[in-house]
């Protein structure tokens, strides 16, 4: 059964992982596990930190969006028992490139979220818009 708007909103902005889907030009569709931040202004901020091992700081999910600002953030409740408890939201992203002051606040809020970030050890927050949110339950 489809989600109202403001269900998913609300579970996108209770979630505390997901999937960010970007384009790569050759592969397609390049996901990878993401936590974030959700303002009350659709805004979202996805960390790049140095809290987790990287090869680089340049991320291809930056290439990715350098070449094509748009996103996917897919969140998802899963129960191999109880399948009554499906759940998924989708929200549509752009990323905004010069969104410094948004930088700032949602590095704050990924601080406040998850105590890994309290020094807020961030290269960078990378700012999306929400364009668009829609979401699935098995049950209303």
């Amino acid at each position: 059964m489809r989600l109202a708007e403001s269900e998913a909103r609300a579970r996108l902005a209770a979630h505390d992982h997901a999937i960010l889907c970007t384009v790569h030009a050759e592969r397609g569709v390049d996901a990878v596990p993401v936590v974030f931040a959700v303002d009350d202004d659709d805004y979202v901020g996805v960390p790049v930190d140095l809290v987790k091992p990287k090869a680089s700081l340049r991320l291809q999910r930056e290439r990715n969006l350098e070449a094509d600002p748009r996103a996917t953030l897919l969140i998802e409740y899963w129960d191999r028992d109880d399948w009554s408890k499906l759940w998924w939201v989708r929200a549509e992203l752009r990323r905004q490139g010069d969104a410094s002051g948004r930088e700032t606040a949602l590095a704050a809020g990924l601080a406040r979220r998850y105590p890994q970030y309290r020094d807020q050890p961030f290269v960078r927050v990378l700012v999306f818009r929400i364009v668009g949110v829609t979401g699935w339950a098995a049950v209303g």
